[in-house]
């Protein structure tokens, strides 16, 4: 008899790819499929062809010292619970055939080697060797990670650009951020990632039956972003030295930390803050198939004693005083990973909060979740993992003290709202903001929607919020969004609630601060005195001049307080505000925006005014996956007020939507300009980020539809 080899296997990587949804990942070195789905290979037999009634196709896949072995079969019924194999019915040439094989949705994630053997009834045996990745399938139904609608999937899954919210409620910052999942090396790296954990080094037998479970992975996944408790990719710094590595505002996007990391041989990437902690997960979790979306907590609190109170402290003039080891953020960065939780009930299944920013420990280690969001809202303090510190972020009190100079308290009030006032994410399809705190808590007043550049200033935004129950009650309310080169301006309301005349000390105070510290030295004061009638209310209008505050903002971020003095009581009653100054805005033009097409150059000006009421200089950096290859770095020159630089960039666009040209793909140009103003010798560089949007918007809304699944469930290998 003929000898009966196999001279050749065909990976068929464009049909898997795109059935799979992997297209993207066409340049890695290794086929990428997911679970619970069909992938197609297909065999060119040497000498003779296959005789079914004397020979046999087997195929073994192996995932470290795991393995599972099928026969191939001409039956296309397969369970779903185990691995099967099956040959094309529709091509019954046994020289040249197709074999589909299909995965349990709920196998492990992780890199895997395939051996397909063909053998005689004289035992003669002919083995070729293949490898493949394989993901989590949110397209699915039998996964755990299954989320139901395609505009979800091509978010959540799919998008490799988004937006980063930061700033305050009153004024938000949008900040693009590049998730690079189809950049070089990017796959490679999230796979290291889990290969690096402490789990894997540990018991790796045990880590690769684990990966079939996605809230395994996410913890994983969210103790290994920071570098606290073990190689992780990121260390954190919340001070203001960054001369070891790169200063967190200068990223923008994940390829450069994961490319870092891993070509370091796994050492900790300098530096990360929030955002950095937050967008590199998301990046990671997205890759390995599990949908995910950052998210911003604005005044978000970190209760370190467990007792839902904030507490904060004031001077007799209204300096913030640094004197609770608990704190509040003005923003704060986590992920939401969808999945469900069935070591907890359906009625915990969607998002849950992922935080690998490290802020306290989780089961010994520096993670947080994934604790449901639906358990937040209920405060199900009671289950696993982590929701009383979530609660406490989005739900805490917040007690102010006003502190005499001798420590004694002179003043008190109680803030119920402050905690969690807008929790957000970026809407699905749109570069724009989604308003999402109703997930986490409950609403007393519906929320107005908001713009991804600014939200509306509430006229009682303080006076709503004061507790004092006789006297003298005081508001502070910005006139509008402050923005860099414009005053500061604002309004102080005093209302006397008795039916005596009153006379009143007031004492005004801004200080500069950092989104996750307390405020550093008073830089502007104003005290006097006013007179109350009976039932009076009396509005004083007041401003600070951009030179009196430019010179501290560096971070953007104002705390400004007002205390009044009952002269005749000596009560005090206290309000206060901390928001952010707008940047310099940056513009960006594309020339020929109706005629852009994959692969073909275009051109963009980016321009930047300086709207300080200083000389500033800078360096202009611009990035984009799928338009430009690396960063390009351009030095800005020295510019009057009011002066303008501008910047010709030459662009290529290289991916191509589902549809027509970037209608499913979203190609973001990410442009940073680093501002070093001109104030001497203690100039300090900040960052101003902006974007032009997608090359095409949609031409109309996203609408929610369902799909057909792309397999169905199984067990672990």
């Amino acid at each position: 008899m003929e000898d009966l080899s196999i001279q050749h296997v065909n990976l068929e990587l464009s049909e898997n790819l795109g059935r799979h949804r992997t297209d993207g990942f066409k340049n890695a070195n290794a086929l990428v499929v997911r679970r619970g789905a069909p992938f197609k290979i297909s065999v060119q037999l040497k000498d003779r062809p296959f005789n079914p009634r004397t020979d046999s196709l087997r195929i073994k896949v192996i995932l470290g010292r795991l393995y599972v072995e099928m026969p191939v079969t001409f039956s296309t019924k397969h369970s779903s619970s185990h691995w099967n194999a099956y040959i094309d019915p529709n091509n019954l040439n046994f020289q040249k055939f197709s074999i589909f094989i299909y995965s349990p949705a709920s196998v492990s994630v992780g890199c895997y080697t395939f051996q397909l053997s063909v053998s005689t009834q004289d035992g003669q045996k002919s083995t070729v060797v293949g490898d493949f990745i394989m993901l989590c399938n949110p397209w699915c139904s039998e996964d755990a990670v299954y989320i139901p609608f395609e505009d979800q999937r091509e978010e959540y899954i799919l998008s490799d650009s988004g937006l980063l919210f930061m700033g305050t409620p009153m004024n938000l910052v949008s900040r693009p951020w590049s998730f690079d999942l189809y950049e070089p090396g990017v796959l490679e790296a999230c796979l290291d990632l889990l290969k690096v954990s402490p789990q894997h080094q540990k018991n790796k037998r045990k880590d690769y039956l684990n990966r079939g479970n996605p809230l395994y992975i996410s913890r994983v996944v969210s103790a290994m972003i920071n570098s606290e408790d073990d190689r992780g990719v990121l260390k954190g710094n919340w001070t203001d030295d960054f001369k070891q590595g790169v200063s967190p505002s200068k990223w923008t996007g994940s390829k450069d930390i994961l490319r870092m990391w891993a070509q370091s041989g796994y050492s900790p990437v300098k530096y990360g803050q929030c955002w950095v902690f937050a967008a590199v997960m998301c990046t990671v979790m997205r890759v390995l198939g599990i949908p995910c979306r950052v998210v911003t907590n604005f005044n978000s609190a970190h209760d370190t004693n467990a007792n839902l109170v904030v507490e904060e402290y004031y001077s007799e003039t209204g300096q913030k005083l640094n004197r609770s080891q608990d704190s509040i953020w003005n923003f704060h960065l986590w992920v939401e990973c969808w999945m469900t939780r069935r070591d907890l009930g359906p009625d915990m299944d969607g998002w849950q909060v992922l935080d690998p920013t490290p802020q306290e420990r989780s089961g010994g280690v520096f993670c947080c979740g994934p604790a449901p969001v639906k358990g937040i809202r209920l405060k199900r303090t009671d289950l696993i993992y982590d929701i009383p510190f979530v609660y406490a972020a989005v739900n805490a009190d917040v007690h102010t003290i006003i502190l005499s100079s001798q420590d004694q308290v002179v003043g008190f009030s109680k803030d119920t709202e402050k905690v969690g006032s807008l929790i957000c994410t970026k809407a699905i399809g749109y570069p724009r903001v989604q308003n999402i705190t109703g997930d986490y808590k409950y609403i007393k007043s519906p929320t107005s929607t908001l713009s991804s550049r600014s939200s509306t200033v509430s006229n009682n935004s303080t006076l709503r919020r004061a507790t004092a129950p006789e006297g003298v009650l005081v508001s502070l309310t910005l006139n509008k969004s402050p923005a860099s080169g414009e005053p500061i301006a604002f309004l102080v309301k005093a209302v006397n609630k008795q039916k005596i005349p009153k006379v009143v000390k007031v004492h005004l105070n801004a200080q500069a601060k950092e989104y996750n510290h307390s405020p550093s030295e008073t830089f502007w004061e104003k005290h006097g005195v006013i007179q109350l009638a009976p039932m009076e209310v009396k509005v004083v209008q007041e401003h600070i001049l951009p030179a009196q505050y430019e010179h501290v903002m560096e971070n953007n971020l104002i705390n400004l307080a007002v205390v009044l003095e009952d002269m005749a009581t000596h009560k005090r009653v206290l309000a206060s505000e901390e928001f952010n100054i707008a940047t310099p805005e940056l513009i960006i033009q594309v020339a020929n925006e109706d005629s852009i097409v994959p692969n073909k150059q275009l051109t963009a000006t980016v321009t930047f005014t300086n709207s300080f009421s200083r000389p500033v200089s800078g360096l202009l950096t611009v990035a984009g996956a799928g338009l430009i290859a690396g960063k390009k770095q351009f030095r800005m020159p020295s510019l009057r007020p009011g002066g303008k630089a501008s910047q010709s960039i030459t662009l290529t666009p290289s991916m191509a939507g589902c549809v027509g040209p970037f209608d499913c793909h979203q190609d973001q140009l990410w442009v940073q300009v680093e501002v070093k103003k001109t104030l001497g010798a203690s100039s300090k560089p900040f960052f101003v980020t902006n974007q032009v949007g997608s090359l095409e918007e949609p031409k109309e809304p996203l609408r929610p539809s369902s799909v057909p699944d792309m397999g169905t469930s199984g067990t672990q290998l």
